[in-house]
């Protein structure tokens, strides 16, 4: 931990700094949507989202290099692919006849082969385990203007409509009786989650990102009554997770990104463990 704190103040290491910052300032929104996500329970539609991530990153290198847009980033892909897929799942779960676990199931599949037959058709080698496991190291300066960005879309749209989302997350039937358009906000909450998840992959890769939306607002419910005390706890525990993990990958010499998980899955365990031997007493 020392090393890592002397490391943060060496003026070379300006990409560590980035990290923290960005993983900082990413809390916010990773502890405000987990926790939609968790209270609402649709962590499995936040896993298919992630993986149809990776159609959209494989389009943007394809763009990128074969088409010669130099200026189309792979997250511009992977953002457009991220909201289509909220956007047909939404429209499954609410008006569509089709089994909703069938169709997600095939989303998540068919995003991921997608990702992968464009990078066959793509010239040129492409290392994509920042992709799929995520290497916080590797943010640049636009990915902590993105996060900035982000950050203020998800409060805003949380502080306008808080209360709406919450009836949303707990009884779409008590929502509807209220004058709610309960179909729209929970359209409105899926595409926060896309963006939301397009921001993890960075961090933590396509496929941890399901851990880190989900497992500190889980930790956080542990203590909270109230969805807004779930909310702040669960930005506390995210901010916790990713220093932490930055500290002890630094240190160890290890992926910052599965660090992280682990670090977060053990409170996790060791929380549910203690909450369980209260209740038991």
């Amino acid at each position: 931990m020392i090393e890592f704190i002397n490391a943060l103040s060496d003026p070379d290491n300006e990409f560590l700094r980035l990290a923290l910052y960005v993983g900082t300032l990413a809390s916010l929104s990773f502890g405000i949507i987990g926790s939609y996500v968790v209270t609402r329970r649709i962590s499995y539609l936040a896993g298919a989202i992630s993986h149809c991530v990776f159609g959209g990153i494989g389009a943007g290198l394809y763009i990128q290099n074969k088409v010669g847009l130099e200026w189309f980033d792979p997250m511009y892909g992977a953002v457009i692919s991220a909201i289509l897929a909220a956007v047909i799942i939404g429209t499954v779960s609410l008006h569509a006849q089709q089994r909703e676990d069938t169709v997600i199931g095939a989303l998540w599949a068919i995003g991921m082969a997608t990702g992968l037959l464009f990078i066959d058709r793509t010239p040129g080698y492409f290392d994509m385990s920042s992709y799929l496991f995520g290497d916080i190291l590797l943010i640049s300066n636009i990915d902590l203007q993105l996060v900035v960005i982000l950050d203020i879309i998800v409060v805003g749209f949380t502080v306008f409509f808080y209360n709406k989302l919450l009836a949303v997350c707990f009884d779409d039937e008590f929502a509807r009786l209220r004058g709610i358009n309960a179909g729209a906000f929970y359209m409105l909450l899926l595409c926060l989650t896309a963006l939301t998840v397009v921001l993890l992959v960075r961090v933590v890769g396509i496929v941890m990102v399901i851990a880190l939306l989900t497992i500190p607002a889980a930790v956080a419910g542990q203590f909270a009554k109230r969805l807004w005390q779930m909310m702040l706890l669960a930005i506390f525990f995210c901010m916790l997770f990713t220093w932490t993990g930055l500290a002890v990958s630094y240190s160890y010499r290890l992926s910052s990104g599965p660090t992280i998980i682990v670090i977060a899955g053990l409170v996790y365990l060791i929380v549910l463990l203690f909450t369980r031997i209260i209740k038991t007493r």
